[in-house]
């Protein structure tokens, strides 16, 4: 079949495409760095891999035109200044051309016109800003060379990287896993026009269909159906679904708001199937998957290259901001051990993303004996469980310093909705009793600050419209982030903090 199916092999015929040897190599060995739990490819990590490359050849192309074509009155200094801005700036453009995604890379010939397009554009604007500026610049030969030699070097990466995508595509390891929601004839027609367009990048496990078994048969086009609409959380999470395509009618209202209010809450990229549907809006309106038109009415809160940002991010200033932190980190355990029996730490489950529970560290604020893991009941002003200690770090939110370390782990990010534990209330009733979107929070990982920290939404919840007001802070987060928005809270953070507004 065109569209591949979940259980398909992982193994291709490396003859059947002529495969040289290094590119099957170089396949194993994507294969084994950058697969994930389900034995999918990771794309972010593969994007990442290749923009390093691309800056790894942008250096060493530029450290050898200089030596081989400098006249000797650079400086260390000079050079690497330039090889430092040309690099940087040409991986951008090369991002601004969408150069960095999974469909680009697939398509060598293009790439090798954007990298063409890209590296000429920026060492043109290098060379201009060097002129204009009187910096010491290169000479005309150093930078011919050097942007010679790297945009070969670069094309080559590409094309060889296209072959091994084809290779882990065909082996179902770099496919989007797809569920079609509503089955009959238009779930049918949708599948067989999407075989027939041999868009094989999609890998469709089932179908989704909410109506009874007399209308429903046991399997569309040959897909399995997986269960009701109400299965379809549980399933996306489990089987790491990327994209949901819906079927159902626009003309059908009440069922399509049906399925919307089921879908919301899941980190994943949702389309309407505008396939025979007799609403003619202008083309731009229309994304298309294969030759099928696509409504797009959600897509995943981050891309592929913004999950590397943020990752890069997490990593880099949590790491920055655990050392800085450790002593003061110490100086707080110290001080809880002095006070009161028991351990420092210790962990909390929460949810985080995608509604997964995690493990998060906190600092002890409570006696040992009074302590409540689930947080079944609200910490008030004065609360008699809570430490002279305790009072302090969760006034100043030291206690929550030790999440730095479920960053590094991968289980939180810097920057985030707050992860809350299982039994948090407002009031007496549950979250999400409470607000409607509140699991929606979860379409990115939690964070040890946020936009609902910075904007005084922090601390007790002791009636409804605090954790409404706050859930609706943190989907303002999640619909407008940017790193400039994340180091902008990041740096905001320490001066809410000080108020210590809300917090017992």
């Amino acid at each position: 079949m065109a569209i591949l199916f979940h259980h398909q092999s992982d193994k291709v015929e490396t003859k059947r495409h002529g495969d040289s040897g290094l590119v099957a190599a170089l396949g194993r060995g994507i294969d084994a760095v950058f697969s994930d739990k389900r034995r999918a490819i990771s794309r972010p990590k593969l994007l990442f891999a290749t923009s390093l490359i691309d800056v790894l050849i942008l250096v060493g192309t530029g450290i050898v035109a200089f030596r081989a074509f400098g006249d000797g009155s650079e400086t260390a200094t000079m050079i690497g200044g330039w090889i430092f801005v040309i690099s940087l700036m040409t991986m951008l453009a090369l991002r601004r051309n969408w150069s960095y995604s999974v469909h680009a890379l697939r398509r060598p010939a293009e790439q090798v016109g954007k990298i063409v397009k890209s590296a000429g554009f920026v060492f043109c604007i290098a060379a201009g800003a060097g002129y204009l500026l009187h910096l010491p610049t290169f000479a005309p030969a150093t930078g011919l060379a050097w942007l010679i030699s790297a945009i070969a070097l670069m094309s080559s990466v590409r094309y060889i990287l296209a072959r091994i995508l084809v290779r882990l595509t065909e082996a179902g390891r770099l496919v989007r896993r797809t569920v079609i929601v509503g089955g009959g004839p238009e779930a049918e027609h949708l599948i067989e026009t999407l075989e027939a367009g041999n868009h094989n990048e999609l890998a469709i496990l089932g179908v989704f269909d909410d109506r009874s078994d007399e209308r429903s048969s046991a399997s569309t086009a040959g897909y399995p159906k997986l269960g009701t609409f109400d299965d379809l959380p549980a399933y996306s999470r489990n089987e790491g679904v990327d994209l949901i395509i819906v079927t159902v009618p626009m003309t059908a209202e009440q069922r399509l708001m049906q399925i919307l209010k089921i879908l919301f809450a899941l980190p994943v990229d949702i389309r309407i199937s505008a396939l025979g549907s007799r609403l003619r809006l202008s083309s731009s309106a229309y994304s298309y998957v294969g030759r099928v038109p696509m409504l797009a009415l959600m897509d995943r809160p981050l891309t592929d290259w913004d999950r590397v940002i943020k990752n890069i991010e997490d990593r880099v200033i949590g790491g920055l901001l655990l050392v800085l932190a450790a002593p003061v980190m110490a100086l707080v355990a110290l001080a809880i051990r002095l006070e009161s029996k028991g351990p420092a730490l210790f962990k909390q489950r929460r949810y985080g993303f995608d509604n997964e529970l995690i493990e998060v560290f906190k600092f002890r604020s409570m006696y040992a004996d009074k302590s409540d893991a689930s947080a079944s009941k609200l910490v008030t002003r004065n609360d008699p469980r809570v430490t002279r200690v305790g009072r302090f770090i969760r006034k100043t939110s030291l206690d929550e310093l030790p999440q730095l370390f479920n960053v590094l782990k991968g289980e939180m990010s810097l920057v985030g909705p707050r992860p809350h534990a299982t039994e948090a209330k407002a009031s007496s009733d549950l979250y999400q009793a409470v607000v409607g979107e509140y699991f929606a929070r979860h379409r990115v990982k939690p964070g040890v600050t946020g936009w609902a920290q910075i904007t005084g939404w922090r601390g007790e919840t002791d009636t409804h419209e605090k954790i409404q007001r706050r859930v609706e802070a943190d989907l303002y987060y999640i619909d407008n982030w940017s790193l400039l928005f994340d180091l902008y809270i990041i740096a905001s953070t320490p001066f809410s903090l000080l108020t210590g507004k809300n917090a017992y």
